[in-house]
């Protein structure tokens, strides 16, 4: 069954159940018109002259994007924040209230947007490495009887095998489980060199990659963990109306974006950085769905979806980081 026939499936069975922040380079901005007022130039060349100021030094940040390298500094909208512990792979919880990022001491760490209030919600045992952290939150349906859902899912590293382990967000010291995964009848999943989840959506599903077969991997948490792979390709992201992945492939040498579409009767796969000259990785979308930004060796960068799809990537950020939305 493909992901969006168990989508269908579970929407029959619950029934009823950027704005962009400019970053203007003020200072620059002011030092040329004074530069062009004292030299006694033309106003009509005095304004351009700010114009291709503010053109060079003019980024446009979209509001919520952050970036985490693994340092103690975090950017947010721009901004760099200190932490106060090195930050890995930080996420967002979807309100944006709550971050959860892997710490210097390779423990499981959720925090307030500003890096204070800092809870361990799991412990590192030692001898594992624990890597991309995503929020799984879902309200209850208590129609099926099932409950609401504040978890958090992690790639762990034990001993030469990597699993996919899971504990609910608001532990302390708490004691993770491996996540069970289950085929939808075409097939068994494989068990172990599982990285990178991400859920996405209302549902709690959740995509990943194997790191063994090259392919990435869909659980549908919300039937009974049923899920199976869906394409060759890695460190996939799931769009928060559960309908497209993003996800990284090599094209002649580079990583492009490839989005793979839902919404039809039959999944469509499509390159959406198709002219890519460098490598463009670790994918994340905005909560509205229509933005993905990116990382590239210069910087982070975003492509939005208009009428006719994804428009050309935009540099949004000089700092080169793991992208994602707050909120």
């Amino acid at each position: 069954m493909s992901a969006r026939n168990r989508r269908s499936a579970a929407a029959v069975i619950t029934a009823g159940a950027a704005a962009l922040l400019t970053l203007s380079g003020t200072a620059a901005t002011a030092m040329a018109a004074s530069a062009a007022a004292s030299s006694g130039s033309p106003a009509k060349g005095s304004a351009a002259m700010v114009a291709a100021a503010a053109s060079a030094h003019t980024l446009t940040v979209p509001r919520g994007l952050t970036t985490s390298d693994g340092t103690r500094h975090v950017v947010v909208n721009g901004r760099s924040i200190d932490f106060g512990t090195a930050v890995r792979d930080l996420a967002w919880n979807p309100s944006g209230s709550k971050a959860a990022f892997i710490d210097g001491h390779g423990d499981l760490v959720v925090s307030s947007p500003d890096g204070s209030h800092r809870v361990t919600v799991a412990a590192n045992p030692g001898g594992q490495t624990w890597s991309h952290p995503t929020w799984q939150v879902t309200a209850a349906d208590r129609a099926n009887q099932i409950p609401a859902k504040n978890n958090l899912i992690f790639s762990a590293r034990i001993h030469g095998s990597t699993v996919l382990e899971g504990v609910k967000a608001t532990s302390n010291h708490g004691r993770p489980a491996k996540i069970s995964l289950n085929g939808d009848g075409d097939g068994n999943v494989p068990q172990t060199n599982n990285t990178w989840p991400n859920v996405g959506g209302s549902y709690g599903s959740s995509v990943y990659e194997n790191t063994h077969t090259g392919e990435v991997y869909i659980r549908d948490d919300y039937l009974r963990q049923q899920g199976g792979a869906l394409t060759k390709g890695s460190e996939p992201a799931l769009s928060p109306d559960n309908e497209e992945v993003v996800f990284v492939r090599s094209v002649h040498g580079h990583d492009h974006l490839f989005v793979e579409d839902f919404g039809g009767s039959t999944n469509t796969v499509k390159d959406v950085t198709p002219h890519a000259t460098t490598d463009y990785t670790e994918p994340t979308w905005s909560p509205g769905g229509k933005t993905i930004a990116f990382r590239a060796p210069t910087g982070t960068y975003t492509i939005t979806k208009g009428a006719h799809g994804f428009g050309s990537p935009v540099k949004v950020s000089r700092h080169t980081g793991l992208p994602a939305y707050r909120g």
